[in-house]
């Protein structure tokens, strides 16, 4: 299983592009994680309804096997993290955004501590500059 952290932008949309990709490579599924700490309706990485119909339009003509996971009041880094506790799951994707070192001490980095915490593979992927 392919876990994707899944964000409603190009973040995401670069994660689930190479989740589907590896997925496919690997003949196994995914399982999407779309996680807030709490307050969805400020969150702007956490998908409203539209988006997530989207997703899973994008997930159904992949012709992949998936799961969407939508958590709500958990940090996100602990979705994913345990997102990755199962067997099944090989490899966790993510989106990753450039920002300044001081921007990462006073906001922390998901992406950081997913690199770090996470006891399996990771693949940080960038959205395609051209978008």
């Amino acid at each position: 299983m392919i876990v994707v952290g899944y964000t409603p932008d190009g973040y995401g949309r670069a994660a689930l592009e190479h989740g589907i990709s590896e997925a496919r490579v690997r003949a196994t599924g995914l399982r999407v994680v779309n996680a807030t700490a709490g307050d969805a309706l400020a969150d702007p990485r956490f998908a409203d309804s539209g988006a997530v119909d989207h997703l899973e339009a994008a997930l159904a003509s992949s012709g992949v096997p998936y799961e969407v996971h939508q958590d709500v009041a958990v940090q996100p880094v602990d979705a994913l993290l345990d997102a990755m506790e199962p067997e099944d799951a090989e490899l966790l994707v993510i989106g990753i955004r450039h920002r300044s070192p001081v921007g990462k001490l006073l906001m922390g980095s998901v992406a950081q501590q997913v690199l770090l915490d996470c006891p399996k593979p990771v693949l940080a992927v960038k959205p395609d500059s051209s978008t």
